[in-house]
Order: structure tokens, then sequence, then C-alpha cells
């Protein structure tokens, strides 16, 4: 069992940064791969980002390569998501996810599907 709660969301204007945090606590935090999803009014939650558990492998939407970054810090049971270089169409409520995998430490996901736990949700709204 693990809580997630996710923070640093806010209004900002476009080309700005922001960075987003996720906690997680009660469960051991290397056991999750992680990742960040969103959802835009009147639009499915879709994938943003995603981290395997021992940090080497990432992945990430086709629209925010290059603008976005994935980290993790295992002794912090932290999950972050770096973004920069912010458009309007980034906007949306922001969601941390884990998946249980507990043999496989490179796994990685992109599907909704396969996260067990998810967190509230942080706002990210970006103006032009």
């Amino acid at each position: 069992q693990v809580q997630l709660i996710e923070s640093g969301g806010g209004s900002v204007q476009a080309g700005d940064s922001l960075r987003l945090s996720c906690a997680a606590s009660g469960a051991t935090f290397f056991f999750y791969a992680m990742g960040w999803f969103r959802q835009a009014p009147g639009k499915e939650r879709e994938f943003v980002a995603t981290i395997s558990r021992n940090g080497f492998n990432t992945t990430y939407a086709d629209f925010v390569k290059g603008r976005f970054t994935i980290s993790r810090d295992n002794g912090k049971s932290t999950v972050y998501l770096q973004m920069n270089s912010l458009k309007p169409e980034d906007t949306a409520v922001y969601f941390c996810a884990a998946d249980f995998s507990p043999s496989r430490t490179g796994w990685i996901s992109t599907l909704l599907a396969d996260y067990d736990h998810w967190g509230q949700g942080t706002q990210v709204t970006v103006s032009e």
C-alpha cells in the first residue's frame, strides 16, 4: 500500500517552468515504477512520463519530449516532473501514479491501467 501526494502546481505563462513533486508514504518506494499523467477539461487522462524502479529507464509522451524530465529520489520516496517551456496546451490536472513491480527493476509502462495507486492531482494552468 502506498499513498501519493502531489504538489508544485500553479498558474504560469507560456515559456515558464514548474517542478512537480510526488511524495509517497506507507510503503517501500523502491518497489514501484512511477508515472505522471494529466487530464485536461473535457479530455481523457493521458500519459505524460514514467520512470522505472531503479531510475534507469524513462519514457515520455511525444508532446513533452525535450521539455519535461522525470526523476526520482528513492531515499526521499519522491518522484519529480520538471516542466520547462510550458505551453497553454499543457494546462491540466497532473496526477502521480505508482505501479507495483516487485521483481522487475527496469519495468516501465505508459498505460493507465497498469498503475495501482494514484494521487489526487495538482492543477497546472498555462496562459499565453
